[in-house]
């Protein structure tokens, strides 16, 4: 007879685990224990060797689906002489253990909302431990109910008879909660009056919504602003009113059947869609027109896409039948509403009316996009059923605290072996989201008892993550943005230096004072060296340049052509400029005033764009690198590309001259845009294989917020294969700016580590 002790760390709490443990010890008579801890779960029982040996197999070959074991330490002693198998009370420790994100309504719930005889039937907060709220209501661990936002609710007898059974699914569930001792529904006007409660209210607001109505639903980590999506004037008076020119909205189906009917659905994609995650999918919309109104994606081939993910919405769903708008309930640049009150402000002027409920929602989370890239998911935003997971290290850390870019902020903490990312914040542009940044920090200090050894931000000297980095008491770490970027990447493939990182985006303070973009970074143990990047041209007006794609191809035909470029009124995006905006931007390169360098690879994108006349101004971040690659899309496949020049030899210039003269030719032959446009990304594609070859590391990591660009990172990770390179893109981290606080920590770990062998 023996004693096995068991430690298990990784996302087991939530999911379920301890009443797995106690059915399988109980199973196979072995008395002893399991409790939560904040270190993870920890079990004792008593039995033979042979017989703990079998209850450790199964437990790694049986564990709940969503529970993810990182590590199972077991060891022997001698017999305490246990009689029985219990569940303790939770023990505090040490703050490592994982928090789960939301998960999104299991079958089984589903099916006792549906069902009229079920005592949960209709009620829009059913839940068990395989599904329903986490990270939204947890205040600290260990996961327990009253260390979240549910305890607030006593439970009935009913509830706490399953919430105590070892053998039911909702045991320990701790938002469990029905129609009785829950929380529930109110329907509110815009001044706040309550026009129905319960099942009433949400039947009232599906009425509203078919009427053309907007509404502000909340959810499980904030508002929703929803609308008819195939009402063209609601459609349009949400985008008046929420001020979102042209930017796609995300639309709720009520089926994946409904979903299947107006997109494109591959086997991946439909797992995606109804994964425990269930993110906003970019999905390919079907030619013959999917009865939405205009308003919705103009000119987009895409469309995000996801199904309903709580009870709440696929009740409201059912209700309506039809698809709707599904958009964060906020003004743009600000985060998301959490509070009933605070949306009734915040939103005024903008909701018709309120569907509320008296849940509160601890921190705030959006939905997550992500679409599928060689056959892999591609998080674009990581939030909703993403956060906070970590990425795991080999060894332990030092305590990191990574405040994350200016725009789609995150940040990211190192504890133990594990690093935290947040849920995206957004763009640091208003006081809402930098208010809604410093709690995002408070919370994660909080939930995991982390005291930072140093804080690691961003070179760039005005952004508002970097000014709070600087105010922090602690050692500030400077990080070079496209370094974060390549880190990042290798940190989630876990690969190790030497890397040759191409990092391109559409802007990072370089250390020369430069705009970097174009970068191709040697990343060696120590640190990076700038191997290669893009040629230099100059941006007039700076950050309106990024704004108005035309200035920024009028930069580069100044770089070719130099004053010459100004009387080159065949091409669009000089016409595209007035005279007098012609004589100041003549003035402004002349004098290199507000005109600083850069060598960004995305606003050669943006320039393409304008050549082409695609897009000569933009109303969201990227859209013109966005039409030039939807435009790419429509051509047929080919390997045809231009010619580029490789100067220099420390570090290698990339002459992009070769090729821009090349579409010039081709734009005044009449080459189709679609041809063009594909030529482009083929060339950029042969620019890196191009590179790589030239430096001549065996790893490459592809990271920054070009490779959200299908086309480019399908062909580009294709391509450096078959020329025999080691490639690295992302999955779940994003490879924009909300990845860059994950690099962040990885850069201050190095060196801190590097310090400490000095």
């Amino acid at each position: 007879m023996l004693r096995l002790k068991v430690v298990i760390r990784g996302a087991v709490q939530g999911v379920g685990f301890r009443p797995f443990i106690y059915r399988l010890a109980t199973e196979m008579r072995l008395p002893g224990w399991v409790s939560n801890t904040s270190e993870g779960v920890f079990i004792e029982v008593e039995g033979a060797r042979e017989t703990l040996q079998q209850f450790l197999f199964r437990i790694e070959r049986e564990k709940p689906a969503i529970s993810y074991i990182q590590s199972l330490d077991s060891s022997f002693a001698d017999p305490l002489g246990f009689t029985s198998f219990e569940i303790k009370e939770s023990m505090k420790g040490a703050k490592t253990a994982i928090v789960l994100p939301d998960i999104a309504t299991c079958p089984d719930c589903l099916r006792e909302v549906n069902n009229e005889r079920d005592r949960r039937y209709r009620y829009p907060f059913t839940n068990c431990t395989n599904c329903g709220p986490r990270f939204t209501i947890i205040e600290s661990l260990p996961y327990d109910r009253p260390a979240t936002t549910m305890r607030k609710f006593k439970m009935c007898a009913e509830c706490e008879a399953e919430y105590k059974d070892p053998l039911d699914r909702r045991f320990h569930a701790q938002p469990n909660a029905c129609p009785k001792c829950g929380p529930h529904l109110e329907l509110w006007s815009a001044s706040g009056e309550v026009l129905g409660v319960h099942d009433d209210a949400l039947r009232a607001a599906a009425v509203t919504i078919r009427e053309g109505r907007i509404v502000a639903v909340k959810g499980l980590g904030g508002f929703h602003l929803l609308v008819d999506a195939r009402n063209e004037s609601a459609v349009w008076e949400l985008r008046g009113r929420k001020q979102r020119e042209e930017k796609p909205f995300a639309v709720m189906y009520p089926t994946l059947e409904s979903v299947k009917a107006a997109c494109e659905v591959n086997e991946l994609e439909k797992r995606l869609l109804r994964s425990p995650e269930s993110p906003i999918v970019l999905l390919q919309r079907k030619p013959n027109g999917d009865g939405l109104a205009d308003g919705i994606a103009p000119g987009n081939p895409y469309l995000g896409v996801m199904l309903p993910y709580t009870p709440l919405h696929h009740l409201l769903m059912s209700e309506l039948g039809f698809p709707v708008v599904a958009t964060s309930g906020n003004l743009s640049d600000e985060p998301i509403c959490t509070d009933e009150h605070e949306a009734l402000r915040r939103l005024s002027g903008i909701a018709d009316f309120f569907l509320v409920h008296n849940r509160p929602i601890l921190r705030h989370v959006d939905d997550s996009i992500a679409r599928i890239v060689l056959d892999r998911e591609l998080v674009q935003r990581r939030a909703r059923g993403f956060a906070p997971l970590p990425v795991k290290l080999d060894e332990d850390a030092p305590a990191i605290l990574a405040v994350g870019a200016h725009q789609k902020n995150t940040v990211a903490s190192s504890v133990g072996q594990q690093v935290f990312v947040s849920q995206h914040i957004g763009d640091l542009e208003t006081t809402q989201a930098y208010e809604a940044f410093g709690r995002v920090i408070t919370s994660f200090e909080k939930l995991y008892e982390f005291t930072p050894q140093a804080v690691a931000c961003d070179l760039h000297p005005n952004y508002l993550s970097t000014r709070y980095a600087r105010g922090a008491d602690a050692r500030v770490i400077g990080v070079q943005h496209h370094y974060a970027h390549v880190l990042a990447c290798m940190a989630e493939n876990n690969v190790a230096a030497p890397v040759l990182g191409v990092s391109w985006d559409g802007s990072g303070y370089g250390p020369d004072g430069t705009v970097w973009g174009g970068e191709f970074l040697a990343i060696h143990n120590l640190g990076y060296k700038r191997a290669a990047h893009l040629r230099t041209f100059r941006l007039p007006g700076s950050e309106k340049a990024v704004k108005e794609p035309r200035r920024t191809a009028l930069g580069l035909l100044y770089e070719m052509f130099g004053e010459s470029a100004f009387e080159r009124d065949d091409l669009p995006p000089v016409r595209a400029l007035s005279s007098e905006e012609k004589k100041v931007l003549r003035s402004m390169l002349a004098r290199g005033v507000n005109s600083p360098l850069t060598s960004s690879a995305g606003r050669l994108f943006d320039a393409v764009a304008s050549l082409l006349d695609l897009r000569q101004t933009v109303r969201f971040e990227g859209q013109g690198a966005t039409e030039l690659e939807f435009r790419a899309t429509e051509a047929d496949e080919s390997d045809e590309h231009y010619l580029v020049r490789l100067q220099g030899a420390d570090p290698i210039v990339v002459d992009w001259a070769p090729m821009v003269l090349s579409i010039l030719s081709d734009i005044e032959s009449g080459v189709s845009k679609s041809v063009i446009a594909r030529k482009f990304h083929n060339t950029m594609v042969e620019v890196m294989v191009l590179v790589a070859q030239k430096v001549g590391m065996e790893c490459v990591a592809l990271s920054g917020g070009c490779f959200q660009n299908k086309l480019l990172t399908e062909r580009a990770v294709t391509r450096l294969q078959q020329a025999g390179f080691r490639v690295y893109w992302h999955q779940r981290i994003p490879p924009n700016d909300g990845g860059i606080a994950v690099g962040q920590v990885m850069a201050a770990i190095r060196e801190l580590k590097n310090g400490e062998k000095e």
